[in-house]
């Protein structure tokens, strides 16, 4: 299993808290109280919601490890025209306004290609959420020769995808790749053949807890 080693702030975070706690000191300095507390409140919760601590990742090579903190809302056997056979086992999971946002990449290999989807904004544990919200699609090839597909889904709040990986880029497992803002969903494609170690309803950590065996 992995430690959590030391907190740290994702830098997508510190312009919202930088401006939240401006607007707080003004407040407090204007001895405008009544707003004050309320904006110190809001500038602790953006703190709590970028928050990325380091983990220690332990898997074996063979295993598909979660891409984010959350709860599983879905497994099941769908249509996929980017995996092999057209086919692919979906675990959706799905992230609440208070789990790490941060992505992780569940596989070690290679990208071999990123596609954005534009889209709706339905809320994010609605089943047509993979499919009519925008969407940012990423297909990897692992290091056992498996063919893997993440994609990351916008929620009702969340407006905002952000990815940072690239074609060809060689990736490892567990590190982190991008994040998506606020409250939001992580769709993976296993092939057919891969064994599911989640059911819906069981809560994962990023970078932490296999999801799969391929």
């Amino acid at each position: 299993m992995g430690v959590i080693r030391k907190f740290r702030l994702a830098a997508p975070g510190i312009p919202y808290l930088a401006g939240a706690a401006f607007l707080a000191v003004c407040a407090q300095s204007l001895d405008q109280n009544w707003l004050a507390v309320p904006l110190w409140i809001v500038t602790a919760y953006i703190a709590y919601f970028f928050r990325d601590p380091d983990q220690e990742i332990n898997a074996l090579p063979n295993q598909v490890l979660s891409p984010a903190d959350g709860r599983v809302v879905a497994v099941e056997l769908v249509e996929k025209p980017d995996m092999p056979q057209g086919r692919a086992q979906l675990v959706s999971i799905f992230m609440s306004l208070f789990d790490i946002h941060v992505n992780r990449v569940p596989v070690s290999g290679k990208v071999r290609s990123i596609n954005h989807h534009p889209g709706g904004f339905v809320p994010a544990d609605q089943p047509r959420a993979r499919t009519d919200n925008e969407h940012n699609e990423v297909l990897i090839d692992t290091e056992q020769g498996k063919t893997i597909l993440v994609s990351q889904v916008a929620g009702l709040v969340a407006r905002h995808i952000e990815c940072r990986l690239t074609t060809g880029q060689a990736i490892t497992q567990g590190e982190r790749y991008g994040m998506i803002r606020f409250g939001s969903r992580l769709d993976v494609y296993l092939p057919e053949d891969a064994i599911i170690l989640v059911s819906p309803g069981k809560r994962v950590k990023g970078g932490i807890s296999p999801i799969g065996e391929l």
